[in-house]
């Protein structure tokens, strides 16, 4: 019997139909067991090809899913993202946001994944399981807030439960939200204080990052005590930060300040001799030595507080001008700026100033993704069931794409942080004129005055600093810097100021 044409019409789409379905059983078949070089194959081309809504839908969440198994997180965000962009009329819609958070959490991206979560947020999302909202919730909250939409932060933060691994950060972010000036109404002190005094109290080591998120609320607490001009609890606070922690230097810069407006001079330089010990010569700190300079200034120890400057000078002048050529160069491609950081080579960059672009986690978390793509490539050409496949060939094209992206986002972000190393220098420099300017002035006045300043300075004893407790011992520093004393220096100074001028 001969079939008709319009028959064979109706046929034809049966039959791919009945291909795409055995084609399906298949990959998921291979799915199960663990065959997922298979299960990429034909995901893959169920996910292009089939004309099938249901099967091709599927599909690209199994696909996603095999990618994810195969060990390329990367590539099965991509295909996971495609599917939260589709919308809620994809049946896998609300799974495929959920394996985008997993896949988050497992590549710890700060960039590409919250990016879509944010363009793609929407109430139905509140069907998602409670942490899993949760960590949702505090991704966005970093998009906003990096947005200055401050006030939507503040509303998703606060979403955070307890349970949730993520409830520190969650609560530090606040703490950072609540003490921003362009919060709506203003900065929110107290908001911001209870903010950080939580997330120190707490006791849930299960919390993710959970001391490096303590030790920033005590810079935080810091910080705001000093806003707020209580200046001791300030101290206190940046004093708790541990010794030798990822931010004990700029907790020493911070507590430097506090012990001067706290009129502790010898504290403060106590706490700027251990910023300036050589165990941190590859710390960033231009403005310390400024702060060093005025402490003595303040004390009208003038030919100290010059050669604080000249000791700026020495130090950072030089990094100035290696820094002027590179930032000041007007281009569109900031692949450059990202080889600068990432590959080093020779001393194009000081390494202090390297040191601090690399400790920026935003840039940090950038070049991690940057590394995710190589290693993924490298997997897929190592892999020889996908060689010579259109599976290789379109996902190392989608990780080609997005290294360019990452690239050209990584270098934006190191050109923007050495263009403020830069824009510090030449700022603090000219700061430091000022202070030669008053220097001169302030000795001119005092001549004028006939104040005998070495007469003054000799007259004057110094005793030793106080001791915090009996069960310390005092030490004489000898100009030797040794690593269980940097961090408890404490200066006694004489001051060059006439009697009336130091009741001032």
């Amino acid at each position: 019997m001969k079939l008709s044409l319009s028959a064979l019409v109706l046929l034809l789409p049966a039959l791919a139909l009945g291909q795409d379905v055995a084609e399906y059983n298949r990959g998921l078949n291979a799915f199960n067991a663990n065959d997922y070089d298979t299960a990429v194959k034909s995901f893959y081309g169920l996910a292009e090809r089939s004309t099938d809504a249901d099967v091709k839908q599927k599909a690209q969440y199994y696909l996603a899913q095999a990618l994810a198994k195969k060990g390329l997180p990367l590539a099965a965000s991509i295909y996971a993202a495609e599917i939260v962009k589709a919308g809620k009329s994809h049946p896998s819609y609300l799974d495929a946001v959920q394996a985008l958070v997993d896949l988050q959490q497992r590549l710890d991206d700060p960039f590409l994944i919250p990016a879509v979560l944010d363009a793609q947020y929407n109430d139905g999302w509140k069907a998602l399981p409670p942490l899993v909202l949760a960590r949702v919730n505090y991704l966005i909250a970093t998009s906003r807030v990096r947005g200055d939409k401050l006030e939507e932060a503040r509303a998703l933060l606060l979403t955070v439960p307890k349970e949730s691994n993520l409830y520190a950060k969650a609560r530090y972010l606040l703490g950072v939200v609540y003490s921003n000036p362009r919060f709506p109404g203003g900065a929110k002190s107290q908001e911001a204080i209870s903010a950080f005094e939580e997330v120190v109290n707490l006791t849930d080591r299960k919390q993710l990052d959970f001391e490096k998120t303590r030790q920033l609320a005590m810079l935080g607490l810091g910080r705001e005590y000093y806003g707020a001009g209580d200046y001791a609890k300030s101290v206190e606070w940046y004093e708790r930060v541990p010794r030798f922690s990822q931010f004990w230097d700029q907790a020493l810069f911070e507590n430097g300040f506090a012990r001067f407006r706290n009129e502790d001079y010898g504290g403060a330089l106590g706490s700027l001799q251990a910023l300036h010990a050589p165990q941190f010569e590859g710390a960033f700190q231009p403005e310390s030595w400024m702060l060093k300079s005025t402490v003595y200034h303040f004390s009208c120890l003038f030919p100290e507080s010059k050669a604080s400057m000249e000791a700026f000078e020495r130090i950072y002048l030089p990094m100035g001008e290696k820094l002027k050529p590179l930032v000041e160069a007007k281009t569109d491609d900031y692949s450059a700026d990202y080889a600068r950081v990432a590959n080093p080579k020779g001393d194009e960059l000081p390494r202090p100033v390297l040191l601090w672009v690399r400790s920026n986690e935003r840039i940090e978390g950038v070049f991690d993704l940057i590394r995710e793509v190589d290693e993924e490539k490298q997997r897929l050409n190592a892999n020889p069931a996908w060689q010579g496949t259109p599976v290789a060939a379109e996902l190392a094209a989608y990780l080609d794409q997005n290294r360019q992206t990452l690239v050209q986002t990584a270098g934006k972000l190191v050109h923007n942080r050495l263009t403020e190393a830069y824009q510090n220098i030449r700022k603090f420099t000219n700061d430091g004129d000022l202070i030669r300017l008053e220097t001169t002035l302030a000795e001119k006045r005092l001549l004028d005055q006939g104040v005998d300043q070495r007469k003054l300075l000799a007259d004057q004893t110094l005793h030793r600093p106080g001791m915090p407790a009996e069960n310390w011992n005092y030490w004489q520093f000898q100009g030797e810097f040794w690593i269980d004393e940097i961090g408890y220096y404490q200066y006694t100074l004489k001051r060059g100021c006439p009697v009336t001028q130091q009741k001032e």
